[in-house]
């Protein structure tokens, strides 16, 4: 997994500041990993400014309640077996992403069956990634 090939599309500031700490302890760790804030709105408002923010070579990874929940490992490995893609994961407001933002995804990933603040989403993923590179790295970071 490359960081730098990863971007992580977020509605919404961070507004608190324990979430922020977090988020850039581990970024420091994912040099390269980009995260672009979008101002929160309405859905559809959110939506126009996601897809204007997506690239034409990203495969956007929907974060939604309904997506593909996976362990930390199968995690790991299907970032692995994306390879060089570019990847943009999409993390939408409190009302969530439109069905046509939905629909534009290549992959639809849950973190939980829970619903999380979109703040806490943003740091529950960027550990993730993190996660994952280690994972895929050997590092002892992951201990199952």
């Amino acid at each position: 997994m490359n960081p730098s090939r990863c971007r992580i599309i977020a509605i919404g500031k961070v507004r608190k500041s324990w979430v922020q700490d977090g988020i850039e302890l581990y970024r420091k760790r994912l040099p390269g990993l980009t995260i672009v804030e979008l101002r929160d709105s309405n859905p559809e408002k959110e939506a126009e400014s996601i897809r204007q923010t997506l690239r034409r070579d990203e495969w956007p990874v929907m974060l939604m309640e309904q997506g593909e929940t996976l362990t930390s490992i199968n995690f790991s490995e299907r970032l692995r077996s994306l390879g060089s893609q570019r990847l943009a994961f999409v993390i939408g407001g409190a009302d969530g992403l439109t069905a046509e933002l939905k629909a534009l995804a290549h992959w639809k990933l849950s973190l939980s069956p829970m619903t999380f603040p979109h703040e806490l989403a943003r740091l529950l993923l960027i550990e993730q990634l993190f996660r994952a590179q280690a994972i895929l790295q050997g590092s002892p970071y992951h201990r199952a």
